[in-house]
This record gives C-alpha cells, sequence and structure tokens, in this order.
C-alpha cells in the first residue's frame, strides 16, 4: 500500500463534501487526510485529499471522482513536484525549569511560540509532513496535553 495525495477542484456548493466523502465510505476507501478550502475563485474549492492504496485503488477513486457532477477537476500529483504543508498546534507541558529547552527544540523546527500559559507552551507549526512528524517525536517527552492537525495542502510546484 502506498499513500496517495490527489486534489480536486470542485463547484463550491453544500453537499459536494458529503457526495466525496460518500464515494469514499461506499468502496469502503479510508480518507488519511482531507481539507477543504475556497480558492481565487469564491465558486471553486480545492480539496486535498490523501489515501492509502495500492495503484489500482488509486486509479479507481480517480475515475470514480470524475464522474461526480460537482466535480471540476481530479489531479493525482503521482510523480510530480509538490509543494505540500500541515499546520499544527500542539500544547506541550512546561516548568521554568523546562520552558527554554522546549523553546530552544520549538526554534530548531521554525515553529512559534503561540500562547504561554502557567504550566504550558502552545506552539504553532507549518511545514512539510515529515517535519511535523519529526517535531511530534523530539516534543513528546515533555508532555504533549493536545495536539490538532489540519491534514496535508498540496499544490504542484509551477513550471520554469
Amino acid at each position: 500500500m502506498n499513500t496517495r495525495t490527489i486534489s480536486v477542484l470542485v463547484e463550491n456548493h453544500s453537499g459536494t463534501l458529503s457526495r466525496i466523502s460518500g464515494l469514499f465510505a461506499s468502496r469502503g476507501y479510508n480518507i488519511s487526510s482531507l481539507t477543504v478550502g475556497e480558492t481565487e475563485d469564491q465558486s471553486i474549492s480545492r480539496m486535498t485529499i490523501v489515501v492509502e492504496g495500492d495503484d489500482a485503488i488509486i486509479e479507481q477513486v480517480v475515475k470514480q471522482l470524475n464522474k461526480l457532477i460537482d466535480v471540476i477537476k481530479v489531479i493525482d500529483f503521482e510523480g510530480s513536484p509538490v509543494i505540500e504543508r500541515e499546520f499544527i498546534l500542539v500544547r506541550v507541558d512546561s516548568t521554568k525549569s523546562s520552558r527554554h529547552e522546549i523553546v530552544e527544540l520549538a526554534d530548531l523546527f521554525g515553529a512559534k511560540v503561540a500562547y504561554v500559559g502557567a504550566s504550558s507552551i502552545t506552539f504553532e507549526l507549518c511545514a512539510p509532513c515529515d517535519i511535523i512528524n519529526d517535531f511530534i517525536v523530539l516534543i513528546k517527552p515533555y508532555g504533549v496535553k493536545e495536539l490538532i492537525r489540519t491534514g496535508k495542502v498540496a499544490m504542484a510546484q509551477a513550471r520554469k
């Protein structure tokens, strides 16, 4: 099994997300990550879907998505140069003695302090998924109180 990122441009109507998620559910395909937002055109939304499966499953997903009436375009990023990011907020236990060390670690990853409380620090980080995962692994020993991930967003790199 491999993980693939698919971008779907859809008409910005109510029920579109429901129809697309229903397509995945009815066929037993799992969505690992799903982000949705308006594009530069308010009548169009972009869905970034991360799905796991072999090539045959991914091919079937793309075919089925293309059949939906609200779908304008489906882009499978397989083999294409892509810019991808994910955003997290993470609240970490901190004491006066550990605070400096935690902030230094966060700085190494480019995380910013979003809030400082009496016994915790909340960081925000926008980065490629592998950097997010590495940051989480290294910050966990300090005591993660809460973690929120947006899911991946992706866009093809501009051609030169």
